[in-house]
């Protein structure tokens, strides 16, 4: 069955040279949508200075005076870009975190970061490079950094429990989504072990480091300053 295809309304007979089909033209919304996804590939696969706005418009079959009109050009589509993948990971992380076992949690925030590296790919190739420009969501360091505040209660309250000094908990919350994050930058090109296994020795590691904590860590080389 051969689809149908809209036509214009002129006049149809025998000798009329073959019709145009219709083009339904994208709202403004739907356009900057399209420059966004666009981008996103390119600025993953390029970066941003392998990327031109020449590329960008053409991906998308308009004139660069268009990527221009939405975003003033490569530098704010770039910002618009990494801006949402910043939001987009730190909202998967925070709202992960909802379990009442500081173990689970654990789990679920190593997991939390393996699904955004597993679905959001390109984003995240485009947070780990060094960004070229100032962003409003700071950088991806400072976006770990955030994440950790979220986890600096937890290890308060588990700290306190155990006698440990909460204040400390600020530190270890650092080292230990810095440790994911890294692994996590690590996995994203391997991909093995399945994602289950390495969230499974991520948190064996940051767990069991914590279930063998010294309340007083001492050095055991000669330098001690």
């Amino acid at each position: 069955m051969i689809d149908a295809v809209a036509t214009d309304s002129s006049s149809t007979s025998s000798n009329d040279k073959p019709r145009r089909t219709r083009r339904t033209r994208m709202t403004g919304a739907e356009r900057r949508q399209q420059l966004l996804e666009i981008g996103r590939t390119l600025f993953a696969a390029k970066g941003f200075e392998g990327t031109s706005v020449e590329e960008i418009a053409a991906k998308a079959g308009v004139s660069k005076p268009v990527v221009y009109e939405h975003f003033g050009g490569k530098e704010g589509l770039y910002a618009v870009v990494v801006d949402r993948e910043m939001r987009r990971l730190l909202d998967m992380v925070t709202s992960s975190l909802t379990a009442g076992h500081p173990r689970e949690l654990c789990e679920q925030a190593a997991f939390a970061l393996l699904d955004y590296i597993e679905e959001y790919t390109d984003g995240f190739r485009i947070l780990v490079r060094d960004s070229p420009i100032p962003q409003s969501t700071g950088s991806f360091a400072s976006l770990i950094s955030d994440i950790a505040t979220q986890v600096e209660d937890i290890l308060g309250r588990e700290f306190k429990s155990r006698g440990f000094d909460p204040k400390l908990a600020p530190l270890y919350a650092q080292a230990l989504v810095g440790m994911v994050a890294l692994t996590g930058q690590w996995w994203l090109d391997v991909r093995r072990p399945k994602k289950a296994e390495v969230a499974a020795h991520l948190v064996n590691l940051a767990w069991h480091g914590l279930d063998g904590l010294e309340a007083k860590p001492h050095l055991i080389g000669r330098r001690k300053n």
